[in-house]
């Protein structure tokens, strides 16, 4: 079978595309934020507190997973960790929060979703370690 430049050029452009989702993990993620030196206490535990407590905290802790303390985060669950440190595009917590899993955070009707914002500060403060 005789393929033309084209129909080559094309191939290998959409090689690159798949290639490059591959590597990111996750494409449709919102960016992380720009923001230097993310800090857990003044930055991630706000938004934690407004929109994940209810069900993720000292109270209830869904999955046993509970977002109250940095300790707690770093823990993470009944099904293991939620994030990895130094690659926010493959933890758990970004990816749930992004709605990219079978059972997005939060759930429908259970409170607003995390703004585009909000998800990249989460994925700036565990790329930057989760410290």
């Amino acid at each position: 079978m005789k393929m033309s430049y084209t129909a080559i050029a094309t191939l290998l452009a959409w090689a690159c595309v798949l290639q490059t989702m591959a590597a990111d993990g996750a494409p449709s993620l919102p960016p992380p934020s720009s923001k230097k030196n993310v800090a857990f206490t003044q930055d991630i535990l706000p938004i934690f507190q407004k929109s994940c407590v209810g069900c993720h905290g000292p109270e209830k802790a869904k999955g046993k997973i509970r977002l109250d303390s940095l300790e707690s985060v770093i823990k993470g669950g009944e099904h293991g960790k939620i994030i990895q440190a130094g690659n926010s595009a493959r933890s758990k917590l970004v990816l749930a929060v992004a709605g990219e899993t079978d059972e997005p955070m939060p759930p429908k009707g259970k409170g607003d979703p995390l703004t585009p914002e909000q998800i990249g500060l989460i994925r700036a403060w565990i790329d930057q370690g989760a410290k």
